[in-house]
């Protein structure tokens, strides 16, 4: 059984404040498991986005796309996303709109809705932790994600998409 909703986790662990997207599936991980929601959520870590995860979109009722920004506005932006062409410099990263425009040209349907959360980093650096202020920016989108992934419905991610 496919869970309903599908999280993709983005980011190099290996630069800076980069590694928001793969430090917060960790957490996320662990706190879906304490709370027994682990089978209504699939965490998918990755360091961009391909086309082979139109794949993962199949058969959900939601997605979500987390990744650290540079110019983010502080601590982070969570908003609705709609299927749009994207424009990469290689085959093999994708922006998250042009994932569900492949999802719509190879499924032949609408993807499921699905959600940006950006959170705001300061220092991407090769070889850098992740920053004092990317640490705090990460610790209040957590915390946000909690409260929504208790609520995992349409109408809440919208409602908070558009506060």
């Amino acid at each position: 059984m496919v869970a309903p909703v599908v999280i993709f986790a983005i980011g190099n662990p290996s630069r800076g404040d980069d590694a928001i997207g793969p430090v917060l599936c960790g957490r996320l991980a662990e706190w879906l498991k304490n709370q027994g929601l682990s089978g209504q959520f699939e965490l998918i870590e990755d360091f961009q986005l391909n086309i082979e995860h139109v794949l993962d979109l199949c058969g959900r009722e939601l997605a979500l796309f987390i990744d650290a920004g540079d110019r983010t506005p502080g601590p982070f932006r969570f908003s609705r996303i709609q299927p749009a062409e994207g424009i990469a410099h290689c085959t093999h990263e994708l922006a998250p709109e042009a994932v569900l425009q492949v999802y719509r040209r190879t499924e032949k349907s609408e993807p499921p809705p699905s959600f940006v959360l950006c959170i705001r980093g300061e220092s991407f650096e090769l070889g850098e932790p992740l920053s004092a202020a990317a640490q705090a920016n990460l610790e209040l989108a957590s915390a946000c994600l909690q409260q929504l992934f208790r609520q995992a419905d349409l109408a809440s991610w919208q409602a908070l998409a558009e506060a």
